[in-house]
């Protein structure tokens, strides 16, 4: 029997089929996010090459991924709406890899400060890049799956931050001649960053899908779209300000939990990647995963904002999760820690699949660009700084731990309430508003 030109769309937007372009997404958003969190791996041999205080490495690490984001989120965005989005995402995957290139190389801390923006616009501007794009390969009802596949990419590269640069760094600190007796921070960079370049060719053969659900019109002025997402932003400021919170509480203890290791416990990067990588990654699949699933089921019952169930959940749990700095033990440390990032993954898939349901698609970009651009400046540029803030304000660097834990519990319980909010004022119906 021939099949409606409903039931054929729907057919060739089934997840089985969109499969092979979303692992190619995900396998950008493993690079992406492995070059922008890779510093912080090894940032402790860079701060006694460069004599770096922990305010300094704050600014590399934080203001250093906010600044671009807050000036180039927006304009990817809408670049993103309205133009080839493969085209965008093949150059901001190039970006994050000329970061990581440059990071190997930097002379000093101007140019590691420049690097590590590149590194972050790079990174983030293709999340933006890959998300609308995922969103016009699945159907809204397998959306939550479309996007579990993308997490699973940005987990991996968040994993492979800790893990594969940590064993670079244990292998150069074995080959102290090894590329001329380069320092084993910047080898661990050299290596991934030739590696990123390589395994960016698939991007290449990725083919633009259709856009679909298009309400305003793709070229519209810009007044009248910035208008149409100002007219939805009673529900999303508080959604907003949900995933910052968690973007801040999230950001802080990825910085700074190396950092912790090294001080707290005498922990090398050698010594804590065999552990810290597959927790990363479990942590973020499964929370990536257990998002995804929770805002398809959320979509299929009459309750109103039952998309959001999920992220309020995760949110409370990552209250207590917060705590990992100042917990008793390596161990104890290791559960809290992979409890937060599993929550943060949870909220993010959810804020994710809630953007691309209920946002039409000549919005999505430039929503998710602001979105980005918020997180950046105030998620990256403030929190690691409000930690060495904090941490001072308690005594001193060595007071490290105790300001991570101020600042991630803060934050958490900031999200919780934020999410609450967005539930109760999420549009009625699983449609774009």
């Amino acid at each position: 029997m021939l099949m409606s030109s409903a039931q054929t769309e729907v057919a060739q937007r089934s997840f089985a089929r969109s499969l092979p372009a979303l692992s190619i997404l995900a396998l950008a958003m493993l690079l992406g996010f492995a070059a922008m969190q890779s510093f912080g791996t090894v940032q402790e041999g860079a701060k006694a090459e460069m004599g770096l205080s922990d305010y300094a490495l704050s600014l590399i690490q934080g203001l250093s991924a906010a600044l671009p984001l807050a000036l180039f989120s927006i304009p990817i965005g809408i670049l993103v709406d309205r133009h080839h989005r493969v085209r965008i995402m093949i150059a901001l995957v190039g970006a994050f890899v000329a970061g990581t290139w440059a990071t190997a190389l930097a002379s000093g801390p101007w140019m590691l400060f420049v690097a590590r923006m590149l590194a972050g616009v790079g990174a983030t501007g293709a999340l933006t890049a890959a998300l609308s794009l995922s969103a016009d390969l699945c159907a809204p009802d397998q959306r939550g799956r479309a996007l579990v596949i993308v997490g699973l990419g940005k987990s991996l590269g968040q994993a492979a931050a800790f893990g594969v640069v940590g064993e670079l760094f244990g292998w150069f600190v074995a080959h102290p001649a090894a590329f001329g007796g380069i320092a084993p921070w910047r080898g661990s960079h050299l290596a991934l960053a030739a590696l990123a370049t390589l395994l960016m060719v698939p991007l290449f053969f990725l083919r633009e899908p259709p856009r679909r659900e298009v309400a305003t019109g793709l070229h519209a002025p810009f007044r009248v779209v910035a208008g149409a997402l100002w007219q939805r932003r009673g529900f999303l400021l508080p959604l907003f300000l949900g995933q910052v919170s968690v973007v801040m509480a999230d950001a802080a203890g990825v910085i700074w939990a190396a950092p912790v290791l090294a001080r707290v416990f005498k922990l090398q990067p050698q010594d804590f990647a065999a552990w810290m990588a597959p927790l990363m990654f479990v942590a973020g699949t499964a929370g990536a995963a257990l998002g995804g699933v929770s805002a398809d089921l959320g979509q299929k019952g009459a309750r109103r904002g039952g998309l959001l169930i999920g992220a309020i959940v995760a949110a409370a749990i990552g209250i207590p999760a917060a705590l990992f700095p100042i917990a008793p033990s390596v161990p104890a440390f290791a559960v809290a820690f992979g409890t937060l990032i599993l929550c943060g993954s949870l909220t993010g898939a959810a804020t994710s699949v809630a953007l691309t349901v209920f946002i039409p698609n000549e919005l999505r970009g430039l929503c998710i660009g602001a979105f980005l651009a918020v997180a950046g400046l105030i998620g990256f540029g403030l929190a690691p700084t409000l930690v060495a803030a904090t941490s001072g304000l308690l005594g001193g660097e060595q007071h490290l731990a105790g300001g991570l834990a101020i600042v991630g519990v803060a934050t958490s319980v900031v999200s919780l309430i934020a999410f609450i909010v967005a539930m109760r004022r999420a549009p009625i119906g699983q449609r774009p508003i």
